[in-house]
């Protein structure tokens, strides 16, 4: 059952039902569930501990107290399961034959993405920003090279860094960070990747979810009709006998990439053509 991100007024009628009816809370952190029952006036409720480290161990005994009682699972915040200790559990309960029940509530990249006022359409969940470099640079390339937007959820000790990188991956990108959500502190900045690192409050605290809008992509079929008309010029040039050099120098306003992509180009015709060297 999901509980608040933040501010604990954010909790449904049926997930205070839930706690109050159960046998066992399991939580990811049996002190921040506890806070959370205390705030309602619930109290004696037993709680046991699920989490990364100690998931294997523990649930053997959470589906034992399932079989025969009502088990309310409990992250730190939002909906277990989502990049949060849950869905191991949940399979193993499903191959036990023990009946699961979701609860709706918060999830914080929906909040997130929704804030940020990007089309929607496509919008894909990447969990944590890996934390090398490498898979990290490679998991950026591949939200950029998508239609949608790709939310994440981002560690404080690393939003700059995976800032940085998008800003020279995608200069022109937007982004949207959410910082401490529906809390006392609550930061949002929409802007280019630039202009978020220069309006992050430093030092960096507290939860993050990261939103990425690739920037407008050129149709392909533009891009297409572009290389043909360079072609086109390219070929024309080179009837009238100019050199590669001076091909490239007449077009390098029309290439994309400037003289170098227009000299390749030219270079290319010239071979294809069998007209010898440059």
């Amino acid at each position: 059952m999901p509980t608040p991100l933040g501010n604990l007024r954010d909790i449904t009628t049926r997930a205070l039902d839930a706690l109050r009816d159960c046998d066992v809370v399991v939580a990811e952190d049996t002190r921040v569930a506890r806070r959370l029952l205390s705030a309602y006036g619930i109290a004696g409720k037993p709680l046991l501990s699920y989490r990364e480290q100690n998931a294997a161990a523990a649930t053997a005994e959470i589906l034992r107290r399932a079989a025969t009682g009502l088990v309310a699972v409990v992250t730190d915040a939002g909906t277990p399961g989502v990049s949060d200790p849950g869905r191991e559990l949940i399979v193993a309960a499903r191959a036990a034959g023990v009946p699961v029940e979701v609860l709706p509530g918060p999830v914080a990249f929906v909040c997130a993405a929704v804030l940020s006022g990007f089309d929607l359409t496509g919008l894909e969940f990447g969990g944590f920003v890996p934390r090398a470099a490498e898979q990290r640079d490679a998991a950026l390339r591949r939200a950029l090279a998508r239609a949608g937007a790709t939310a994440w959820y981002e560690s404080p000790q690393r939003v700059v860094a995976t800032l940085e990188a998008i800003a020279l991956l995608a200069p022109a990108a937007r982004v949207f960070v959410a910082r401490e959500l529906t809390k006392a502190f609550e930061q949002q900045i929409l802007a280019t990747p630039a202009a978020a690192l220069a309006a992050l409050e430093r030092p960096v605290r507290g939860e993050i979810v990261l939103v990425l809008e690739p920037p407008p992509q050129v149709p392909a079929a533009r891009e297409s009709a572009a290389a043909g008309a360079l072609d086109a010029a390219i070929d024309a040039l080179l009837d009238l006998g100019l050199s590669v050099a001076d091909v490239a120098k007449a077009l390098a306003s029309s290439a994309a990439g400037g003289r170098s992509e227009a000299y390749a180009r030219a270079a290319e015709r010239k071979r294809g053509r069998g007209d010898g060297n440059p």
